[in-house]
């Protein structure tokens, strides 16, 4: 049986992957000859990556998934820690790219270096705690947790309501933040 959490939590990994891999090409591309645009996109992007997965996604599967397997299938316990690292100090990580970005927009190109070293860490960082999650936490979810623990885990994500997947009444500024988004990295 599918469950609702599970289906979500893969459709934000979506949605925040494309995201991610948008903000990949826009650093490949760099500003050109609009940087006005282009620094408008970048913060946009990392303004969504801190709002919605920090503030809803992270937190539920560090609180709620995470300990459940814990105490269901221990021999997953170190890659629970190094998850729970992750969704630490991700918050940190993203409010510097945010002060790296302004930092290289407001005093120019000698900070262009640090802002993309450190968002192409935190990309590879991101896109390989997503895939741990799909491909090894997730399944291992589905065989050995509960019915109360599908029950706990449903009701808190089903309150996400991720407004870029589609699924859900779109809010307008969040679906022009992410047709922004995409839009400006597919054109690289």
């Amino acid at each position: 049986m599918a469950r609702s959490s599970l289906r979500i939590i893969r459709e934000e990994h979506q949605t925040l992957g494309a995201m991610l891999r948008a903000l990949g090409k826009m650093i490949d591309r760099g500003p050109g000859d609009e940087p006005e645009r282009y620094f408008d996109v970048m913060r946009a992007t990392l303004f969504f990556i801190d709002e919605f997965p920090e503030r809803l996604h992270h937190p539920k599967e560090t609180q709620l998934l995470f300990p459940a397997l814990a105490r269901l299938a221990p021999q997953i316990q170190d890659t629970l820690i190094r998850l729970d690292k992750d969704h630490a100090g991700s918050e940190r990580s993203i409010r510097e790219l945010q002060h790296l970005l302004l930092g290289w927009e407001l005093v120019g190109d000698s900070r262009r270096q640090a802002f993309e070293k450190a968002a192409r860490y935190y990309l590879d960082l991101y896109l390989g705690h997503m895939h741990l999650e799909d491909t090894e936490v997730l399944p291992l979810a589905e065989k050995v947790l509960g019915e109360a623990d599908w029950k706990v885990l449903d009701a808190a994500f089903a309150t996400n309501c991720d407004p870029l997947n589609g699924k859900y009444p779109r809010d307008p500024i969040y679906d022009r933040l992410f047709t922004r988004v995409v839009m400006s990295g597919a054109s690289s």
